[in-house]
């Protein structure tokens, strides 16, 4: 469970009430609770949605926000680990030993290189597919992050639209001069809960999901660079040293110490 992501959303709501109530009493949350509001703001940009996305698309995109609740169990410098002890098995017992210990290999893109090198598949058509495959799977992640960023921009511009039907129907019946500061604070509650949906949900949904991806694709990266520089016999140290260079410099010394040391002849 990403702790982070509980902790900052929960945050922004507890400092949204506190806002409403700094002063008053808890009761004026009430105030900024309308369904006629929730209904147009809420609806009309998911409706909205709706209509830009195949139903699939749409189902899709609502439940990757589930996706930023979940820690990555991506371990970088356990990543290259396995790969410079994959470099030192191919280096001592050939390519065709690296089959076998694709077996215990859970991570289905690393073991598809892995056995694509051991058929003797051509080094360049190994970087195409498997690069081919990196773009499909951000491909499909840039359209979750483009259906949070697109709903984001939905929300204020339909309460915009929620605001502008309370203000020509308050226009329309001014003869009530006293109603017309309630009836101008709810015209106002959908450009309120316009900019709830952009900044409290929208905006870090899709900044999360765009880190989870950034993450993800740099590992596919290293795992690219690390079986071409195995299949053409590369030393493990210069390998090690290689990968490390996607990493931070402070990070990089937690991966495997040992590295290539075995191989020195």
């Amino acid at each position: 469970m990403d702790i982070a992501s509980i902790i900052g959303l929960l945050a922004c709501l507890a400092l949204m009430i506190f806002g409403m109530v700094f002063g008053k009493s808890f009761a004026t949350v009430a105030s900024f609770l309308h369904a006629p509001s929730a209904l147009i703001t809420f609806g009309g940009a998911l409706c909205c949605i709706m209509a830009s996305y195949s139903m699939p698309s749409f189902v899709a995109g609502l439940k990757s926000i589930t996706l930023i609740f979940k820690t990555s169990t991506m371990n970088v410098p356990e990543i290259i680990q396995k790969i410079i002890d994959l470099s030192n098995v191919a280096r001592k017992e050939g390519l065709l030993s690296l089959e076998e210990a694709a077996s215990d290999i859970d991570d289905e893109f690393l073991k598809k290189g892995i056995l694509l090198i051991v058929d003797g598949t051509d080094p360049e058509l190994v970087r195409a597919i498997m690069e081919t495959e990196l773009v499909s799977v951000e491909g499909r992640h840039k359209e979750k992050i483009g259906f949070w960023e697109n709903l984001g921009a939905m929300g204020p511009a339909w309460g915009m639209i929620g605001t502008l039907i309370g203000l020509i129907l308050m226009l329309k019946d001014l003869s009530d001069l006293a109603a017309v500061g309630p009836n101008m604070a709810t015209a106002l509650i959908t450009t309120f809960y316009g900019s709830v949906l952009a900044n409290w949900i929208c905006a870090p949904v899709a900044t999360k999901l765009k880190g989870k991806n950034d993450e993800e694709m740099m590992v596919k990266e290293i795992e690219i660079e690390g079986l071409l520089s195995i299949q053409a016999g590369e030393n493990p140290r210069v390998i090690e040293e290689k990968l490390k260079s996607f990493l931070a410099p402070a990070d990089r010394g937690s991966s495997g110490e040992e590295g290539g040391g075995e191989e020195n002849g």
